[in-house]
């Protein structure tokens, strides 16, 4: 497999500006380029225009909630999404679950946690080593 440099590219869709700049300010200590959105209806927009390498989004927020977060999943199927609610309860983790969501963090949630699983999930992308068959 050929290989080349790339960074990962992470989509943060938080409607809660300082929530949104405090997990960008995390993201960006890792080492990825950070596309933002502000609502759902933004977030599906940039999924469209550029598939990002992993989707961290809120759960409620405008144009938000598990429906949302499928159309997300129809939108990117195998990009890693990671959840983040301050509302959420057994069911919606379930459902979650169910839609293809890959790590669930109720807020408020350990920052050392949510970097861990970015890292799980974006694997030899967060070093910029991205087969050829998975560039754009």
């Amino acid at each position: 497999m050929v290989q080349e440099r790339k960074r990962a590219v992470v989509l943060v869709a938080e409607d809660d500006r300082e929530m949104r700049s405090l997990l960008c300010d995390e993201l960006y200590d890792l080492g990825v380029s950070i596309q933002e959105a502000a609502d759902g209806d933004e977030a599906l927009r940039l999924v469209l225009e550029s598939r990002p390498s992993l989707i961290l989004t809120d759960l409620r927020m405008p144009a938000g909630g598990l429906d949302y977060v499928a159309r997300l999943r129809t939108f990117a199927p195998g990009v890693p999404m990671v959840l983040i609610t301050s509302f959420g309860d057994q069911q919606t983790k379930t459902d979650a679950s169910a839609i293809g969501v890959e790590a669930y963090f109720d807020k408020p949630f350990r920052l050392s946690e949510l970097r861990g699983a970015i890292r799980r999930l974006l694997g030899p992308a967060l070093d910029g080593r991205i087969g050829s068959d998975n560039t754009r």
